[in-house]
């Protein structure tokens, strides 16, 4: 099991590990833990996941995916790859409705960090849960059903880890589609909302050295005609590319039109390939897409600081929801994200800086991400902020799954 996360910059402080191989094994470990955390792929930048008790991993547990064809969703065990899920859904004819950046991160870590991909008409990955269940903090087993369980399901499923271990995940499924991905060179930022709008899955990135945007992802349904010439006042990118500059595009998914499986397309990187640049600080912040505009330009003053450290940013759009602590909850929204240099020394008076221009636009930081907002800003960007932590106090109410970062943002 590692003992630091995927970026290296979190090294945790557990003074114990544990890999347990079935689900009645992790009971009983939970029950006689005072402290405990479930670790995934390790893809958060931050201590949110961190204990100062014990860790555990999912990744020894039966690796289930079992698929209801009458009810048109599938059952998986929480700990496996979105990578893996999907090669084995495309192979029975199904799909998932988007899928983040990277198909290399897990499922329950990224349902229950808000983690999402592209869209205007997509959700974040937690919005196609069905239902969970989860070991609580006492041992036992609950199961709890979009259908049944209403608006209590709604604050459990971004849920930070913090009620208690998920061991599978049910999940709506869409009839498997192909999709062609092309990329766009140098578009007007004038045409920055177009160009979110114009396909399936979209993703702009920028160096904040220009004021235009350096690369479109479109990521569109293969039946759909391709960009025609002078796209938006774009060029067409004549070889594949990589977000970031000086990256090979091989670790990238497939672009030039050519067609293939969603699960081969919607991701940006390749599952057995680097993602991204694998030497880099990330954050990230959700604005109402309705300011969008409003909310770029606010960063246009600092973006002299923002260039020196980055190595890339990427827009992206998701669909609102109503899931209690989901970056998108209630609002349709931009997502600003900044894959930094590995430096959190040169960053973070950076980050202080890019967080007090976005203030006025009540940005939410991604819970898996670099960030310094305050508790009392970040919770008064969440109408159900309140009502979760009283939800984390009914169903762990000892804390056993509670760290130093949770703590802060949700006091006892």
């Amino acid at each position: 099991m590692p003992r630091q996360n995927w970026a290296g910059n979190v090294r945790y402080a557990a003074r114990r590990f544990h890999r347990p191989t079935a689900v009645d094994e992790l009971r009983r470990l939970v029950a006689d833990s005072e402290r405990i955390r479930a670790v995934g792929s390790g893809h958060s930048f931050n201590r949110l996941g961190d204990s100062r008790g014990d860790l555990v991993t999912l990744a020894g547990l039966p690796p289930e995916i079992t698929i209801d064809r009458d009810r048109r969703t599938v059952t998986v065990a929480a700990g496996l790859r979105y990578g893996d899920v999907a090669t084995r859904l495309h192979a029975e004819g199904y799909a998932l409705a988007n899928l983040a950046s990277l198909p290399h991160i897990s499922v329950a870590g990224a349902i229950a960090t808000g983690t999402h991909g592209s869209g205007v008409a997509n959700g974040n990955l937690a919005t196609a849960v069905a239902a969970l269940e989860l070991v609580t903090a006492d041992g036992e087993l609950l199961r709890v059903d979009r259908d049944t369980d209403g608006d209590t399901f709604a604050g459990m499923v971004v849920s930070l880890g913090a009620l208690g271990v998920v061991t599978r995940v049910t999940l709506d499924l869409l009839p498997a589609f192909d999709v062609r991905q092309y990329v766009q060179l140098d578009l007007p930022r004038a045409q920055v909302d177009a160009a979110l709008g114009s396909a399936y899955s979209v993703s702009l990135f920028t160096d904040w050295r220009s004021p235009r945007i350096g690369q479109v992802w479109r990521k569109q349904r293969a039946e759909q005609p391709a960009p025609p010439p002078g796209w938006l006042g774009t060029t067409a990118a004549d070889t594949p590319r990589h977000p970031v500059p000086g990256m090979p595009a091989e670790n990238c998914t497939a672009q030039l039109g050519a067609s293939g499986p969603w699960h081969e397309r919607l991701p940006h990187f390749r599952l057995g390939f680097t993602p991204s640049s694998g030497d880099e600080l990330q954050s990230e912040y959700h604005v109402p897409r309705a300011v969008a505009a409003e909310a770029l330009a606010a960063l246009d003053p600092v973006a002299h600081l923002i260039a020196p450290v980055l190595q890339i940013c990427e827009l992206r759009t998701v669909a609102a929801d109503q899931l209690w602590l989901s970056p998108n909850h209630g609002r349709d929204s931009l997502a600003i994200h900044f894959t930094w240099i590995d430096d959190a020394d040169a960053v973070l008076p950076v980050l202080a800086a890019v967080e007090e221009r976005l203030a006025p636009f009540g940005p939410r930081p991604h819970w898996g991400k670099v960030f310094g907002m305050a508790p009392a800003e970040v919770a008064a960007t969440y109408p159900r902020h309140a009502d979760f932590a009283a939800l984390l106090t009914r169903l762990d109410p000892t804390g056993t799954f509670r760290t130093d970062l949770l703590d802060h943002h949700f006091p006892r």
